[in-house]
This record gives structure tokens, sequence and C-alpha cells, in this order.
């Protein structure tokens, strides 16, 4: 199978769906498939790359660390009719996502979207960020998805609000998977000697892009409550972007930066070591589809504490595979963080032998092998539509057909930014009520 995928994040910039591409393009080529990506070009972009067409790209979009490809017209041709699609993943709905409408149309291929992210919680990245553009952006979000063969949902939270919002299109449920082998073999013991981490300690750990949407003030404040009630306890923190200074600054704040360990960015071995030397793994985040570093942290056998959210229930279990709790609350996380810490060690193995399980059944190749599935389902259903319509002229009928979808999206999508607001609590339950979505 010739599998095309679309995506305006990608290597070398490290974030959740670039990481989900490129597991599943690499398991997909383990299971001896093809894979082509479209991306865009960032300035660390390796200059040889196999089986990679770059996208030139506004980069730091706005001030954020995101970067905005250019759909540049004919870029992909020729690479296409070396490749022969048989599918196109698209894994955003703007930019690149128009261009995989485009080329499904062209080469009367299936068009399969991933929703990984909830994007009305990035429009503060955008100028003039309100109620309104929220509303926008997922009438935008929502009408793509209808124009879809098939929409993947990465938890079953995320497909059930896709449905709440309109989205008639068939939804899968498949998680972004880990390659758990790689988080098992983590060695603990070394990085926490290079990171000068007392082997007696007890380290709280963290994973992720350091941005303002995730979180990480609270996630601070109640380490710091936690840390100050056990002496011997140690933070962890995996990542960068504009919110580390903030973090740096609340423990010197406190007179806690001596037990702050700033690691940056880390991949495959580092990372994993990383995982390894953490005793419980803390997030807080309220605008994830999916937490894949919960599933990475629990592979390494690193229980978790979290707040609920979507994407997050479905992996934690409260009592089960660390705690999930009910909302922010400080005090409340730093007694969860607390009860890990005191598990005597027949408790503490058992929860860990149950995070180790949980993350088994996120195994990239038991995800990769659902996508395929759906691959094949859907060409399958294709090809008997491209049998049934065989005239000369459908081929302009279909491009012509996609630059109407993609226009009359983008008006139904401005109409929303008519109606009259009722709170942000009420913007999802509007947007089903009051705009329709589907083919012309």
């Amino acid at each position: 199978m010739n599998i095309l995928m679309l995506t305006n994040t990608f290597m070398p910039y490290v974030g959740g769906v670039a990481r989900s591409v490129q597991s599943f393009a690499d398991e997909y080529r383990r299971q001896g498939h093809r894979v082509l990506v479209a991306a865009p070009l960032y300035k660390d972009t390796p200059r040889s790359e196999a089986d990679v067409i770059r996208f030139p790209a506004i980069q730091h979009f706005n001030g954020s660390e995101f970067s905005l490809p250019m759909p540049v017209p004919g870029r992909l041709g020729e690479a296409l009719r070396r490749f022969q699609p048989d599918v196109v993943h698209a894994h955003h709905p703007f930019a690149l996502g128009g261009t995989a409408l485009r080329v499904a149309a062209a080469w009367q291929i299936p068009l399969i979207f991933t929703h990984h992210t909830m994007y009305e919680k990035y429009t503060h990245y955008i100028p003039g960020d309100s109620l309104r553009l929220k509303r926008y952006v997922m009438s935008l979000v929502t009408g793509y998805c209808n124009f879809c063969d098939a929409v993947i949902a990465p938890s079953e939270t995320v497909a059930a609000l896709l449905r709440k919002r309109g989205v008639r299109t068939d939804t899968t449920v498949i998680p972004t998977g880990v390659e758990t082998e790689k988080f098992i073999a983590g060695d603990g013991k070394a990085f926490r000697k290079v990171w000068r981490i007392p082997t007696d300690a007890f380290v709280v750990g963290h994973v992720g892009r350091m941005a303002t949407e995730k979180n990480l003030e609270f996630l601070a404040k109640a380490s710091i409550e936690f840390l100050q009630r056990h002496e011997q306890a140690y933070f962890l923190l995996v990542g960068s972007g504009p919110m580390q200074k903030e973090i740096q600054a609340l423990f010197e704040a406190r007179g806690l930066s001596r037990r702050l360990r700033s690691a940056g960015l880390l991949q495959n071995r580092e990372l994993a070591g990383a995982y390894k030397a953490m005793d419980v793994f803390a997030f807080t985040s309220h605008t994830e589809t999916q937490g894949m570093v919960l599933a990475e942290a629990m592979a390494g056998g690193v229980p978790v504490v979290s707040v609920d959210a979507s994407g997050v229930r479905e992996v934690v279990s409260d009592g089960y595979n660390g705690r999930l709790l009910p909302y922010d609350d400080a005090a409340l996380f730093a007694d969860a963080l607390l009860w890990i810490s005191q598990l005597d060690a027949a408790e503490k193995r058992r929860i860990v032998g149950q995070a180790r399980l949980t993350a088994a059944a996120f195994d990239i190749s038991h995800t990769a092998a659902k996508a395929v599935k759906l691959y094949g389902e859907m060409i399958e259903q294709a090809d008997m539509k491209k049998r049934s319509n065989s005239k000369p002229w459908a081929g302009a009928r279909r491009g012509l057909q996609s630059e109407w979808r993609i226009v009359s999206n983008i008006a139904k999508a401005a109409g929303t930014l008519c109606l009259p607001l009722r709170g942000e609590h009420d913007i999802s339950m509007r947007l089903s009520v009051h705009t329709a979505y589907g083919e012309e």
C-alpha cells in the first residue's frame, strides 16, 4: 500500500503530532508499506531525506513555535506520479489539509483525517483571539471532517465530541501508538547520574512542550507544594518552550531551584532514560486529544498523576495505574503525589505492573495495524465508486468540487461569526444547532 501523509508539523520539530506522524510512518514501513510525507521546511531540516517532500513555511508563526506551510501549486505533482498513492492521510485541516483534499479528488483515492488537536484551544496564537474565533475554527474543522472519507479520533472522548459538533463522517478511534520496547529499555540510573539526581530521591517528572495551553503554571505550583512536603523529592522537566523560564522563576521564588532539573528536548535513548529516572509522571494539560506521553511513561513502568481531561481518562485509571483527579487543585494534586511516594513495595509493584499493561495496549504495532485496516476498507470503497463513475469529465468535476468544498466551508464558518454568544461552555451546542455541514 502507498500511503501519502500530509502534516503541518514534522521532524525535526518536536511535538505530539510530529512524533505521531513519524511513529506511524516508521511502523507502516516496517509492515511493508510505502510512505511519502509532505511537511513544512524547517531551519534544521536534514539536507537529505528519504520519502519526504518539504514545503516552504513561515517560521515561528505569530511568535509561536509553529511553522505555517505554504502549499505551492504543483509541488507534489512529479513526486506523486512516481509514488502513485493509494490513500491520502491528512493530519491537519488547514494549510496542507487543503492540499490533501485536492490530491484525493484528483487521484480518486480516499482521504483520511486524524483529529489530533483541539484547535480552539490554540487560537491565542492568532491575532484577535475571541470566543467567536474559537467557534469559527471549530466550524472549519467540522466541515473538513465531513469532506473526508473517514476520520480518526485518538480517543473515545474526542470521537464523542466530534459527533456532538456535527461530524457525520464515520469516526474510528485509533490512538497514536508507542514504541513500548524503546521505553522499557531506558536506563534511569545512568540518567540520574548525568543530571546529578540522588539515587534515593523521589522524582516527579513531566515531558512535553512548555507552552501556556499546557496548564504548566498549575503543574509547577502543585509540584512545588509536594516538594515542600517531601524533602527528598526532585522535579524533572523534559521539553522546551516559552513557559520554561516561568517555571524556573516559580521554583526560585520558593527556594527550590536546586531540586529542579530542566533537561530540555530529549529523544530516543535519552528520553527513555528520563522516563525511567522518574518515580511518578505528573500531567495537568486540558488540551490533549490523547496523552501519548502518558503511555510512554507507563511503558517505562512509571505511574501517572493527572487531572481528568480528554485524552487522559482513556489512559489513566484512578488507583489502578496512577491517580486521576477530578479538577485542578494544587493541594489535592500534591496529596496524590504523596500517596504514590508512600506506597509500600508490594503496592508499588502492583501499580507499576498495571501501568505497563496499560502501555502494552497502545503499542504502535497494534494501532498501526488498525489504521492500515481502515485504509484498506476505504480504498475498496473508493475503487467501487471509481468503477461506477468513469466518465471522461469526472476528473474535472471532482477538481471543481474539491475547490467548492474548500470555499463553501470557509463561508459557512464565517457565518458563525455573526451568531450571538452565550458563553464559552455553550459554543459546542450552538455550533451543532446553527451550522450545517457536508457535501454540496
